[in-house]
């Protein structure tokens, strides 16, 4: 046991639980909407990273249960898959799969407490799959997990995808960084993780989808992630990043026309002129939807996350 917990500390992981605590994580009942929200991050299945399930930055987030948590600049915030994505890591969790993991060691985090607050939640698809990792938004401010890379990680894991979903530092550069070692973090561990690291993808929205396509354009290499191969595709979801270069990935790009944070038309011109450059792009643009849909469930939006796999399968190869 003592040599099984020092392997995986040293890998940097967040255990879900020991053999010994087994009973007492797997005894829990599932949530619900009524769940309180201290109470799903107080379970002991988490093992302490139930904390990071939810912004950690004051001020993001309202209500007091599952039901009625609000994210600030988000909309169609679904309480039912709230409830399916924690019971689903709950679960797996139980049975003894690492859900979590972190990306820094113990001496970077006591360096820099701030990196704490990171590390990439697991929906793991099939074995030798290739992987995504997703992205929330926050106005790089905080990280809405629940709403804006939870569901889309779920989502492809159910298509058979292995996928990440990503907590990181507020701030452009750190968000950046954070991103660049967790590639560098699956990469490395590619083999343990069963994942096929060719033709990957990464996903974002709003800040997530400034951070996905930085990394994307410019390489895991410039935010200290070292020499790694570019995704094969990247997915944006209303962001209004007008920069782009020769050196962009193919992009897929959402959004809805009632965007009062990120324009279409914004997003409109920069997918052009990547097309200029011989770049293939792909834009849907939603009527009467607003900012921070989500995966879009029950509006004009609903799909777009086949239409996106769709698009990265046919880059992938």
């Amino acid at each position: 046991m003592k040599a099984m917990l020092l392997t995986c500390l040293l890998l940097g992981l967040c255990l879900t639980k020991s053999a010994a605590g087994a009973g007492a994580s797997a005894a829990g009942a599932p949530y619900h909407a009524d769940t309180p929200i201290r109470e799903v991050i107080e379970d002991p299945v988490w093992a302490g990273c139930g904390r990071l399930l939810f912004p950690v930055d004051d001020g993001y987030m309202s209500g007091r249960t599952l039901g009625e948590m609000g994210l600030a600049w988000y909309s169609h915030i679904d309480p039912a898959a709230t409830v399916e994505i924690l019971n689903t890591l709950k679960s797996r969790a139980a049975d003894g799969q690492t859900v979590f993991y972190d990306i820094y060691t113990d001496e970077e985090k006591a360096a820099d407490p701030a990196k704490a607050d990171t590390g990439l939640f697991f929906f793991r698809g099939d074995a030798g799959a290739r992987f995504a990792v997703c992205n929330a938004g926050g106005g790089f401010s905080y990280v809405a997990a629940m709403h804006d890379s939870f569901p889309h990680a779920l989502a492809l894991s159910k298509r058979g995808y292995n996928a990440f979903a990503l907590i990181y530092r507020p701030g452009a550069q750190t968000a950046c960084e954070d991103l660049a070692r967790a590639l560098a973090f699956i990469f490395d561990h590619a083999e343990e993780l069963e994942v096929d690291v060719d033709g990957y993808s990464l996903w974002g929205g709003s800040a997530g989808g400034r951070m996905s396509a930085w990394v994307g354009a410019y390489g895991a290499a410039a935010f200290g992630g070292g020499e790694l191969p570019r995704p094969a595709t990247v997915v944006t979801q209303y962001t209004g990043l007008s920069e782009y270069s020769q050196a962009d990935p193919p992009t897929f790009a959402c959004v809805g026309d009632r965007d009062g944070i990120a324009s279409w038309r914004v997003m409109e011109r920069r997918l052009s002129g990547m097309e200029a450059l011989g770049i293939a792009t792909e834009l849907h643009v939603y009527p009467g939807l607003g900012h921070g849909f989500g995966l879009g469930t029950g509006t004009a939006a609903e799909g777009w996350l086949d239409d996106a796999v769709a698009f990265w399968e046919a880059h992938a190869r």
